[in-house]
């Protein structure tokens, strides 16, 4: 596995972007820095179905979302869609978890929610600008990535994970997945899951030839697809 200090360089269907460690992608050219599924308040869905997680997935996720955008100043933030876990999660954001997020939004030049599945309605009184999906230059952004074949495509949706082998044991991670055209990313949220590369919900988008790029503790690996295992 090849591995950069913090972030991997990609390019789709022209545009060269980083893979940042956060689970970010990052866009120099256009100063974007794009995120998918945050699932904000997902703890507290499942709390109220009688399922106890720990109530600190929003602190996490905002806090990496801080750091990604500290360190990569972006002009433009774009978040593809399902930031929030469910169409009541706004309401059930702490007072001070609240405050971080409009603060983030308020600081940026630009900053765009992009619809997903989870939360089909706009987010109400905390700032920034909503769409359906989202063109820039060769790339459209959207939540959930259309049928083969699709060029110059960046979605999220699917959560996609990998997995190798190294020295005998089985390591998983979130990933972006490409294979140059189009780019699923990685769940940003503390508490989404991971659906494996090799299933057929992302098989299909890619073929057999794809590269997934791994989060790891301190970087991003880069894994061509023949080197993965499968479940």
């Amino acid at each position: 596995m090849s591995e950069a200090d913090g972030e991997q360089g990609l390019c789709v269907s022209g545009a060269s972007m980083t893979a940042d460690r956060s689970g970010a992608l990052y866009w120099p050219d256009e100063g974007v820095l794009i995120a998918a599924d945050l699932h904000l308040e997902k703890g507290s869905a499942y709390a109220a179905r009688g399922q106890m997680l720990p109530p600190y997935d929003t602190q996490a996720t905002l806090a990496r979302l801080e750091d990604a955008v500290r360190r990569l100043r972006p002009a433009h933030v774009v978040l593809l869609g399902d930031t929030f876990h469910d169409g009541k999660a706004e309401d059930r954001l702490a007072p001070g978890d609240r405050a971080r997020l409009e603060g983030l939004i308020a600081a940026a030049a630009r900053w765009t929610f992009v619809l997903g599945n989870h939360d089909p309605a706009p987010p109400r009184g905390i700032g920034g600008e909503t769409a359906l999906e989202l063109r820039i230059g060769p790339l459209t952004l959207r939540h959930e990535p259309r049928a083969r074949p699709v060029q110059g495509e960046i979605a999220g949706h699917l959560h996609p994970a990998a997995r190798v082998s190294v020295r005998g044991r089985s390591i998983r991670r979130r990933c972006f997945v490409t294979d140059g055209e189009r780019l699923v990313l990685p769940a940003f949220g503390a508490y989404a899951g991971g659906l494996d590369v090799f299933d057929p919900a992302l098989r299909d988008l890619f073929g057999r030839r794809f590269q997934a790029l791994m989060l790891g503790e301190r970087g991003v690996h880069a894994v061509a697809s023949q080197r993965l295992a499968r479940r």
